[in-house]
């Protein structure tokens, strides 16, 4: 009998936001034959909780499962409505941990978590380092399944010499620190004039407009393109040669796995679920938050020893086939069989 899922999470795409896992991952859940439901596009915060109850009042007597994305921000607060609104209508669901910050949470929270967690059909990660802490909280039902792409859907390209063409692709928020990668650029204009660096992805909080201008008072030049869909980025990622992350926090970013299977070198700051998901020289160069001459350092690295830059492109690609969908959705036919 053909399962059904409610997927409970921000689809906010259509509203000009990146993909989020409820906008993929839902549809490969149809593919697969699932019948699913999902909430919510609603642009204002309170719509959109309202419209999240609802969707599970109205589906709770059919409804077999409800996955829920649950983050360390404000969105914190929508999973936790949604489960106890879960465990009122007597709903098995799944939350689905994301934030990087969300241990955090465990410390600031730990009633609330408790009641959202400890009465969870099954707790989802996607990362090690997210099973890491919350099992030290004894968060109980804790699965791993890793972030996915969809890998024949990303042209590997071969990159014998490694130039400082830099390419970082993600949302403009203070979290994800966007000036890091100004700064690096105008360092690394000191030794390679020839230096580039292109920005992809939406304003979050305002970081966009304050990148621009730190950009403009650094003198450096930055091609800030906004969101672009998926298909645009990976196909611009062919003109640039090394991927830069520059995160306070995160999780498992699908955009350092994605430039993984493009063939481009990622070096990322060592923060959350990065060093869980790359060992360090073998698959990524990994510097210290914040650490701008590290980060400077570890690229002239890969620039100046082309083989080392081809072994850690080649152990990465290697990694980034463990999550082909192929491979994650038999994890989660396994959790919906439980």
């Amino acid at each position: 009998m053909t399962k059904k899922i409610l997927y409970i999470g921000n689809k906010l795409a259509v509203h000009g936001q990146n993909p989020t896992t409820i906008d993929t991952l839902s549809v490969l859940f149809a593919k697969e034959g699932y019948h699913m439901v999902t909430a919510s596009s609603q642009k204002n915060k309170i719509l959109r909780i309202v419209d999240m109850v609802l969707t599970v009042l109205k589906n709770a007597r059919s409804a077999d499962f409800v996955i829920i994305d649950t983050y360390s921000t404000f969105n914190f607060w929508y999973a936790f409505i949604v489960s106890q609104v879960c465990r009122i209508v007597r709903l098995q669901y799944i939350p689905y941990l994301h934030g990087g910050d969300l241990p955090k949470r465990l410390q600031q929270n730990p009633r609330l978590c408790r009641m959202i967690f400890d009465h969870a059909y099954k707790n989802v990660a996607p990362s090690a380092y997210l099973i890491e802490q919350f099992r030290q909280k004894n968060v109980p039902g804790l699965i791993q399944i890793p972030n996915l792409i969809e890998r024949e859907r990303y042209i590997f390209k071969q990159r014998n010499v490694i130039k400082p063409r830099l390419l970082w692709v993600r949302a403009f928020a203070a979290i994800y620190n966007p000036k890091m990668a100004v700064d690096v650029a105008v360092s690394l204009q000191e030794r390679y004039p020839e230096t580039t660096l292109c920005m992809v992805g939406p304003d979050k909080d305002g970081s966009l407009d304050e990148v621009k201008a730190y950009a403009d008072l650094k003198g450096v030049a930055v091609a800030f393109t906004g969101r672009l869909s998926k298909a645009g980025w990976t196909n611009l990622a062919a003109d640039y040669d090394i991927f830069l992350a520059t995160s306070h926090f995160d999780n498992m970013p699908v955009s350092v796995m994605e430039a993984m299977a493009l063939g481009l070198p990622v070096v990322a700051t060592n923060v959350g679920g990065i060093p869980f998901l790359v060992d360090k020289d073998g698959e990524a160069q990994l510097v210290a938050d914040g650490d701008i001459d590290a980060m400077v350092e570890a690229i002239q690295k890969l620039i100046e020893n082309p083989d080392i830059a081809q072994k850690q492109i080649e152990n990465a690609y290697r990694k980034v086939e463990r999550f082909d969908w192929k491979e994650i959705k038999k994890q989660w036919k396994r959790l919906f069989e439980y």
